[in-house]
């Protein structure tokens, strides 16, 4: 879309939702930024994407910082067409390509990190994806783990499968888990074990050093509503200390992992942030905020579309939707 047709857009669109003038911000969620398209990975933007997407936020949006955004929301100040960027789990490219992107424009932006997952970790879902990348063979039999047979004989099909599996196992206890997908990498032959996913603190370190602000997001990232009322606890109080150790500074902002209220997360666990000296929270209910939403439970959405115009349209139509978790 040119500059110009979009700028009109941008001034007539939110006059004609009703949108115009309205105290509204919308927070965006990233995971990772990568070099190309990957088949197994394929909501992912590549740093051409991303690209023009930052570019896009910088020109035709206001781009805050997400505790800036939240003061200017409550004093009633907020600019229109507030956004803010966000990046959950802490994967290496957040600093390897997001970081260059997101100063180019002078686009602020806040990652959440399980610290657990630092300097050669790498997440659960993670080790599943890359297994089924690598399988050789083209079905995989996990009867015996009481988790089907699966379709591998392409990417397409690997792509399915790892993303059934995930969403068998995702809920269930976490150290159940945890033996899945130990059990399932015995099929390996050291093959397909990426240690460089991951951030290691000392990109971290970069990150803040270079105006990115860093937000906690529990330790190994359980979902909190799967675990014990002390396990909870200890994650999240334990994901704000390391992260405040490692960067000598105050961790103010939460992200909860997976994020739906209710399913993923409870009353109690946003009880247990505000006890912790959070100053707010996110989630990943869908929808943007006002000034009557809970600043511990503030909506976001990811922005998935790959084509400009598409990407642009969504995120002026997004500020109609104010998100209300239902908790």
């Amino acid at each position: 879309m040119r500059h110009a047709a979009f700028s009109l857009l941008a001034r007539m669109l939110p006059l004609a939702l009703g949108t115009r003038g309205k105290q509204r911000l919308s927070i965006l969620i990233y995971h990772r930024v990568v070099t190309e398209f990957d088949p197994m990975r394929p909501a992912e933007p590549t740093r051409e994407i991303f690209d023009w997407q930052m570019r896009l936020v910088r020109q035709h949006f206001h781009p805050l910082s997400l505790l800036e955004a939240l003061d200017k929301l409550e004093s009633g100040q907020l600019p229109e067409r507030a956004i803010c960027v966000t990046f959950d789990d802490g994967y290496a490219d957040n600093e390897l390509h997001a970081m260059p992107i997101l100063k180019k424009y002078a686009v602020p932006a806040t990652v959440f990190v399980s610290p657990g997952f630092l300097n050669g970790g790498r997440m659960w879902n993670d080790s599943l994806i890359e297994f089924f990348r690598c399988f050789r063979g083209d079905s995989l039999d996990l009867n015996e783990l009481g988790l089907g047979r699966h379709d591998t004989a392409n990417m397409d099909a690997r792509l399915a499968s790892a993303e059934r599996v995930i969403g068998e196992i995702k809920y269930r206890d976490p150290a159940e888990r945890v033996q899945l997908v130990e059990q399932i990498q015995d099929w390996f032959e050291g093959e397909g074990r990426p240690d460089d996913l991951m951030m290691t603190d000392a990109q971290v370190r970069s990150l803040a050093s270079n105006g990115i602000s860093i937000g906690a997001h529990t330790v190994n990232h359980p979902i909190l509503a799967s675990v014990t009322d002390e396990v909870a606890h200890r994650e999240i109080q334990d994901s704000k200390a390391r992260l405040e150790d490692m960067l000598q500074q105050s961790v103010d902002v939460f992200a909860y992992p997976n994020g739906q209220p209710g399913q993923d997360y409870r009353k109690e666990h946003v009880a247990m942030v505000k006890s912790l000296g959070f100053r707010a929270a996110v989630s990943t209910h869908w929808g943007v905020s006002d000034r009557e939403n809970d600043c511990y439970q503030l909506p976001r959405f990811t922005p998935w579309d790959k084509q400009p115009s598409r990407f642009a349209g969504r995120l002026l139509l997004n500020y109609r939707e104010i998100g209300v978790p239902g908790l």
